[in-house]
């Protein structure tokens, strides 16, 4: 072969392999005995088209770190690809995802009659950390529910550098739940809104050092770690045998981010959300707990909503706003739930720390996924 016609050869081959995918190389999830029923999207006119020029968006890095994205309708899975190195066998540290997971942990041990209800006065479990710095009879008084709904007190804010409580100043110190239960009561400067004022009369700020407690509630209750308690009531039942969770330095699980579980898996979390608790027609937490758990608490910001640990986003389907509940953590890992739509879907990233990290997971599912739908 000469250089020219070699030359010539090599310019189409590279051209060819640029190409956007089409259609035709749509792929059907397949079983791998985990539980997950699978369908062909397109035998149910999902506009495949859409994860084509996706996936060409993310070989040409128009969308940075993604790791998977796994999608399911009706109870099975339509679409599942991995990216970037990753493949299905994945733990995603999913980050402050994890705080959902904590969130139905929660509701197991109350279902159990371990806790006997989400008004359960924290405090009451570590009379051993007694007494606290900044005493305050408001203290005594934070519930659980107050954790679940990131509305506590508590001076703790990890959207503000100088907060107390921000999780940066937490996570440098040994005992971390002395860390929490010490912080002050905050105060409301005249332009903050109090929470007598606030949608839902609760002053939303996302505390990381909450969730960690909420985590060290559940130990207490159930005498076991929290990874333990996990793999009893949540994990085994699901069906997900790998998964990794992280402790503070003294030991107790850490409640308020770094799980990490399978793509696949994560979407087991949403399903099992978007059917009352189920799984495969079991029972795995009570559907009443999943009503409390998926309804508006507090107001997070003007564009969200927040449940207990979940945040509640609206999006787009064929025109009309939809409500979309989701586990949401650093880097854009997301476990989004329509249940209008009967959909849940999974975008993995490790875009940690990046400024375009949410917008850019949430616009793959708001511009692809969604729009995807038959």
């Amino acid at each position: 072969m000469s250089f020219k016609p070699l030359c010539l050869f090599v310019a189409g081959l590279l051209t060819t392999l640029s190409l956007p995918l089409v259609a035709a190389d749509y792929r059907p999830p397949v079983p791998d005995g985990d539980g997950w029923a699978v369908a062909d999207a397109r035998a149910s006119h999902w506009d495949v088209a859409r994860f084509a020029t996706l996936e060409a968006k993310l070989a040409d890095n128009t969308y940075k770190g993604i790791t998977s994205i796994v999608v399911a309708k009706d109870g099975k899975l339509v679409y599942e690809a991995y990216f970037n190195g990753s493949s299905a066998a994945q733990l995603n540290d999913i980050r402050s995802a994890s705080k959902s997971v904590t969130a139905w942990l929660v509701g197991a041990a109350i279902d159990r009659g371990l806790i006997p209800e989400v008004q359960a006065k924290v405090y009451s479990y570590f009379p051993d950390k007694q007494p606290v710095q900044h005493p305050d009879v408001r203290k005594q008084a934070i519930t659980l529910e107050d954790l679940l709904t990131m509305s506590s007190l508590w001076e703790c804010d990890d959207e503000n550098q100088f907060s107390s409580g921000n999780e940066e100043r937490m996570y440098v110190s040994e005992d971390w739940l002395q860390f929490a239960l010490d912080l002050p009561i905050k105060g409301f400067a005249p332009w903050m809104t109090k929470p007598a004022d606030s949608p839902h009369g609760r002053a939303f700020a996302y505390c990381t050092a909450g969730a960690f407690v909420a985590g060290a509630v559940v130990e207490r209750a159930t005498h076991k770690p929290l990874s333990a308690f996990a793999a009893e009531v949540l994990e085994k039942p699901l069906g997900i045998t790998q998964s990794h969770w992280n402790t503070s330095p003294l030991g107790i699980g850490m409640g308020g981010g770094g799980t990490r579980y399978r793509s696949r898996d994560l979407a087991k979390l949403g399903e099992l959300a978007l059917d009352d608790g189920r799984w495969q027609g079991r029972q795995i937490v009570s559907a009443a707990w999943v009503h409390r758990m998926l309804s508006v608490h507090a107001q997070a910001r003007d564009d969200a909503d927040y449940g207990y640990f979940w945040w509640c986003f609206r999006f787009p389907v064929k025109g009309v706003e939809q409500t979309a509940w989701a586990m949401s953590g650093n880097g854009g890992n997301y476990v989004f739930v329509v249940p209008s739509q009967k959909l849940v879907a999974v975008v993995t990233s490790t875009a940690y720390n990046q400024r375009y990290m949410h917008p850019q997971s949430q616009e793959i599912f708001r511009d692809y996924i969604l729009k995807a739908l038959p």
